[in-house]
């Protein structure tokens, strides 16, 4: 299979996930993690730096630059300029991995003028890859590497349509909990609590398996880039949230000089 965007031959980020995703598993399945804690105190493991050099070694083909946790630190600077560029997070979900929950990912997003036209979201311990966005107006999953299932699209929808639903399906992390995201839940007669770790919580949503997930709590871009962009190849996306705690119609953008995202809901 050859996936082309933009003139780019996309294949090598699934690709890249892939061969991340089968080096992760092997730390996994290991007795020693090599934990350390980094600068803002969020752990890193032997998997993180082994997905990492796999990736930006998979894309490197492209050409394109590379912006990814575990790489340098770019100055905002030199990647302003940048109007095409990957956002990598190697292993989403690094508390998760060392709990052995299974709730990780490989996040690779292809960002073009400040959005994600193109993501790839692999679970590697279901075998799972997903894959799209608005370049291609669907997205995809692939599981155990079988051919390709186009998603089911959802119908864009306005954030009032919850109000509507016997029970809202709220997707909560399994690590971020405040008492905004309480709140919000708060407001619903009827709710069902899907708590997720990584981007898994998007994929749910893009799987019509939850109808929102509310975040307030911090993520940086490249924890929701890929997984936006798969979103948004099924008809969903995620919306900034206000000062006053409302929903907006202003999009998450990426490669911001502060790459931390504000809160938003996504559905």
């Amino acid at each position: 299979m050859k996936l082309v965007i933009d003139d780019i031959d996309v294949t090598c980020a699934i690709e890249a996930a892939y061969a991340a995703g089968d080096a992760i598993m092997h730390v996994y399945n290991s007795a020693d993690f090599g934990i350390e804690i980094k600068s803002d105190k969020s752990p890193l493991t032997i998997a993180d730096k082994n997905a990492h050099h796999l990736i930006v070694d998979g894309l490197k083909q492209t050409n394109i630059p590379v912006l990814s946790e575990e790489g340098d630190d770019i100055p905002y600077a030199t990647r302003s300029k940048w109007a095409l560029f990957w956002m990598v997070d190697p292993l989403d979900g690094t508390k998760e991995f060392i709990k052995r929950n299974g709730e990780f990912t490989v996040n690779i997003a292809l960002i073009k003028n400040g959005k994600p036209i193109f993501g790839v979201v692999y679970s590697p311990v279901n075998e799972k890859m997903y894959y799209g966005g608005t370049s291609m107006n669907k997205s995809y999953i692939e599981t155990a590497r079988k051919s390709p299932v186009e998603l089911k699209q959802i119908t864009p929808k306005s954030i009032d349509y919850l109000g509507n639903l016997k029970t809202v399906r709220v997707v909560t992390s399994r690590s971020h909990q405040t008492h905004e995201t309480l709140n919000f839940i708060g407001q619903y007669l009827n709710t069902e609590l899907l708590p997720m770790g990584s981007s898994l919580k998007f994929i749910v949503l893009a799987e019509g398996e939850a109808d929102v997930y509310p975040r307030y709590a911090p993520c940086m871009e490249w924890d929701t880039a890929a997984a936006h962009a798969i979103l948004q190849g099924v008809g969903a996306d995620i919306y900034q949230i206000d000062e006053h705690k409302n929903g907006t119609n202003q999009r998450l953008k990426y490669n911001k000089e502060n790459l931390l995202n504000p809160n938003f809901i996504s559905y």
